[in-house]
């Protein structure tokens, strides 16, 4: 008989998902992250990127159940037969993009994202921004409310609600999506290799500000962002049978 997975909670600071956990934890044991074979995230697709970034040091997938309100990246929540899920569960190998960006203040700010780095406008004006792919400039100007680089994984999330493209989970592409696109008139940004390096330039920064985030994490005003995908990194994603991310970006594009 095989030896028993040892399992690591984590929850968000919700109370579902804190009680989720302790239910679980007593039904099945807890064992400390580093030690885990498994961890089970518990809250929403939030909590589950925020999961993802602080295991990135430890070679143990992850699989979450929604104790929250946006479920893309979790499975559905089911106390019984956790033990036989997790065996029979499917995994999912997604690499993230790097954000290098030059604060106002001419300091480097670094952050890793699952799912997108964005670029929004920080005033009332819109944004000016100069777009270069691998070195080469591709747009001297694109006036709108703010552009944004997503994986395949984060396809349906921002990118997807800026009417940017679903992209299959095992293709090595790359969406540029500009939100609010003003010049060129309703531009709907690009499909890049995986491997692309993009930069973004900030015009007139002063009269115009921008800010930049990864997955969230806020870079505050920039002057300039670099990305590239980081193929070193894996993280691993742990799916029910027939519910994997491949399955349910089909399912997007026909609701």
């Amino acid at each position: 008989m095989p030896a028993r997975k040892k399992i690591a909670f984590l929850a968000s600071e919700t109370d579902i998902a804190q009680e989720a956990a302790t239910a679980l934890g007593e039904r099945y044991g807890t064992a400390e992250t580093e030690a885990a074979d498994v961890i089970v995230a518990l809250g929403g697709d939030g909590f589950m990127l925020q999961t993802l970034h602080g295991t990135q040091h430890l070679d143990i997938p992850v699989y979450g159940m929604n104790c929250g309100t946006v479920g893309f990246l979790m499975n559905e929540y089911h106390e019984p037969g956790l033990e036989a899920r997790l065996a029979d569960a499917e995994e999912e190998l997604i690499n993230p993009l790097k954000m290098n960006a030059v604060q106002e203040d001419g300091s480097v700010y670094e952050a890793l994202a699952i799912n997108e780095v964005s670029l929004l406008r920080a005033g009332s004006q819109a944004a000016k921004l100069r777009i270069f792919v691998d070195g080469r400039e591709r747009m001297p100007e694109l006036v709108c409310d703010g552009a944004l680089l997503s994986t395949p994984a984060g396809s349906t999330a921002y990118n997807y609600s800026a009417h940017g493209p679903i992209l299959p989970i095992g293709s090595d592409v790359l969406a540029l999506t500009a939100m609010s696109a003003f010049r060129p008139r309703r531009w709907r940004g690009a499909l890049l290799q995986k491997t692309a390096r993009v930069r973004f330039e900030v015009l007139q920064a002063k009269k115009r500000p921008v800010m930049a985030d990864a997955d969230s994490r806020s870079a505050g005003r920039v002057l300039s962002v670099e990305i590239a995908s980081v193929p070193e990194i894996k993280h691993r994603i742990l799916f029910d049978p027939g519910h994997g991310l491949e399955e349910r970006l089909i399912q997007e594009q026909f609701v």
